[in-house]
């Protein structure tokens, strides 16, 4: 499956919004976008106001690339909110939040988005106490996730796991490195910057 291979901060200017795609680096002094906040490429820095049809595109990218996915996996994705009932924009964010990748990151245990995609594709992580290697796994209310107990003694995951952050209310972490997955989120809890209805009039043309 093809996938972007250049370089991530590109992407984040290019969007003008912080996508945290390369985890500490987004937080620290040497975050590109705090550096060069403007586009990339030689008109990145010139002014230029958007029509309804870019605003719709660049809400549709920006959340695409917010959760590394590719247009036909997002696209699925919208066809599937398309068919639950409910709000279609809601449904998206949050069949793109249930992605085991995403619960993963959310959890803490990885320190990307794209960090997380691969840990899971070695096969680190138990679904239900099954292994999983599958990124776009979608973990539906009630599943729990851990991590294997093999990996558990490895430095890579005492380096991870020394770091603290704050886990989504959706999310409920156990003492012994499970996790439950008490709901899925609301569109309160879910932090993409973006304006899902865009996305929805962009594919809805």
């Amino acid at each position: 499956m093809a996938r972007y291979t250049g370089a991530v901060c590109k992407l984040c200017r290019r969007e003008g919004k912080k996508l945290f795609l390369k985890g500490e680096r987004c937080t620290s002094s040497k975050c590109a976008f705090e550096r060069r906040s403007y586009a990339p490429g030689q008109h990145g820095q010139g002014r230029k106001k958007l029509s309804e049809y870019g605003l719709q595109l660049r809400a549709k990218q920006t959340a695409r690339r917010f959760y590394g996915l590719n247009e036909s996996q997002f696209h699925k994705y919208f066809t599937m909110a398309v068919r639950q009932a409910g709000v279609t924009g809601d449904n998206l964010l949050k069949i793109c939040e249930s992605r085991l990748d995403n619960v993963v990151y959310s959890l803490g245990w990885a320190s990307s988005r794209a960090e997380a995609r691969q840990l899971v594709t070695h096969g680190h992580y138990l679904v239900n106490g099954r292994r999983v290697d599958i990124p776009s796994y979608l973990c539906k209310a009630g599943d729990t996730v851990a991590i294997s107990k093999s990996s558990l003694e490895s430095e890579k995951f005492k380096a991870i796991l020394e770091k603290t952050g704050v886990v989504p209310e959706w999310l409920e972490i156990g003492s012994d490195y499970t996790a439950k997955v008490v709901a899925l989120p609301t569109r309160e809890q879910i932090s993409v910057p973006v304006e899902e209805h865009l996305i929805v009039e962009f594919y809805s043309k």
